[in-house]
């Protein structure tokens, strides 16, 4: 079996085909037979597991089994201890109701890598770094819930899914899991146990365990707002 992490860039599909020739994860990661467990938007960017399992692919993608996913999050403004309080406890999107989130201020910028292109910033209008980890799915979930709290999302960076983190993977580089991240898998899909994400490091990427990397473009820089 093939257990793979990859930092999907932005504008980079995540898919390994496309018939209007925009940017895929083949682009990136030449490794055939292998499919996403779930999904990341078109323009966002961060972690994607790629794996041939399918009977792991099917229970981590399934909401019931709860593997918690963290999301950075840069926001037009400075939410209000109210907006805060709305999205940990639920809001309304199209779609539905999302269910509790964990929200919290990260303090200054994240050190991330700059983006392939830049966000559009209004004179004047400061911007904000969320930390939000939900165990949810639906379409365009956290970009809904920071719009419906009056907060639009300029910029979302994908950093964890469960235990697995991006460590220092710069977009578009990939690597294989260690036996023990793939175990750890395995034992969330059976249900036996899981990470609630405790670890984050919010100053910064971790060390990744070893694997092979593509020659992925892009810079691994703290952006400059």
């Amino acid at each position: 079996m093939k257990y793979i992490l990859v930092n999907k860039p932005y504008e980079v599909l995540t898919q390994f085909t496309d018939e209007a020739g925009r940017a895929t994860l083949k682009d990136f990661v030449p490794v055939p037979g292998i499919y996403p467990v779930g999904r990341l938007d078109y323009d966002s960017e961060g972690l994607v597991l790629l794996t041939d399992d399918k009977k792991l692919q099917h229970r981590l993608s399934d909401p019931k089994f709860k593997v918690e996913k963290t999301y950075w999050v840069q926001v037009e403004g400075v939410p209000a201890d109210e907006a805060l309080t709305r999205l940990r406890l639920g809001v309304q999107i199209k779609g539905g109701k999302t269910t509790p989130a964990k929200v919290r201020l990260l303090e200054g910028d994240p050190d991330v890598w700059e983006r392939s292109t830049p966000i559009r910033f209004r004179k004047n209008v400061p911007t904000t770094w969320l930390e939000i980890k939900i165990a949810q799915g639906m379409n365009r979930q956290v970009r809904r819930m920071t719009a419906a709290v009056g907060y639009p999302t300029l910029r979302l960076i994908r950093p964890e899914i469960g235990p697995l983190s991006i460590g220092s993977l710069q977009p578009g580089e990939w690597r294989e899991l260690t036996p023990e991240e793939v175990e750890q898998l395995q034992s969330i899909a059976k249900g036996s146990s899981g990470s609630d994400g405790s670890g984050v490091r919010t100053k910064g990427f971790g060390t990744a365990g070893k694997g092979r990397r593509s020659s992925g473009k892009g810079g691994f820089r703290k952006q400059i707002n």
